[in-house]
């Protein structure tokens, strides 16, 4: 390569260079930016530092994460405030990009894919209706208390909780929860919620087989049929293996 021809490249190469600071949202600009930052379209260095991107410090320079969903980056009162951003106030770390982005030629300003929870402090994490609706179907309609028990914040499905791990409901058993778990309490149950299963009936059957303890139900039964009783070890009782499913 001759003398002449690398100084002409290295001419256009440091020509390119000067351009792309001199006016890199055209240069290198990605696309447009949301309509809020369109005061900003010829700054790139507003929310980007040289050869290492977008960064959170940036960011918070006017989004105060104090004040959003309730002022305005010019610090004006928001008149109809966000009724589901208040979560920002409580981030345990302020990492912008893990949610955001900007371009339209990249992504909208919005979050990217699944909200990681993990940023969230752990008390927050656990209040999910201060952020989420309440699901409305028949089942939901019932239960009220932490999402947590049933579901997980990495995916809302499938569902993490089994009731069949624990009690199979089935035939007089599908009533509504509150029925064993009184006023929605999810910790504690009983059986004694329903005219069959009172304190009195119980305690006479299982007197009469010389059993004492009673208070644990679900420790032996694990579904309507009343002769599928487990042992101590978790396995059915072999003198019962072989007789009837149900009365």
């Amino acid at each position: 390569m001759s003398r002449t021809l690398k100084v002409i490249l290295a001419i256009n190469l440091l020509l390119l260079v000067a351009l792309t600071f001199a006016w890199p949202h055209l240069m290198v600009g990605p696309g447009k930016l949301i309509p809020g930052h369109q005061a900003l379209a010829t700054d790139c260095f507003a929310c980007h530092s040289a050869f290492t991107g977008a960064s959170a410090t940036k960011c918070i320079s006017c989004h105060k994460p104090a004040d959003i969903g309730k002022l305005t980056t010019l610090g004006a009162p928001i008149a109809k405030p966000l009724s589901r951003t208040p979560f920002h106030q409580a981030l345990s770390s302020q990492n912008c990009m893990g949610c955001h982005s900007d371009h339209a030629g990249v992504r909208r300003y919005h979050l990217q894919g699944s909200f990681d929870h993990s940023l969230l402090n752990t008390a927050t994490a656990s209040q999910c209706q201060s952020c989420h609706t309440a699901p409305t179907d028949p089942l939901h309609r019932q239960i009220s208390g932490n999402c947590s028990q049933c579901h997980s914040n990495t995916q809302w499905t499938p569902a993490t909780f089994d009731h069949a791990k624990y009690f199979v409901l089935d035939r007089d058993h599908n009533a509504p929860c509150a029925t064993c778990h009184v006023r929605n309490d999810y910790r504690t149950y009983t059986c004694y919620g329903c005219h069959e299963h009172t304190v009195a009936n119980i305690r006479r059957e299982h007197v009469e087989e010389g059993i004492r303890d009673f208070t644990n139900c679900v420790s032996c039964h694990r579904s309507s049929n009343k002769h599928d009783i487990q042992g101590k070890g978790g396995e059915r009782k072999a003198s019962d293996k072989n007789k009837g499913d149900d009365d």
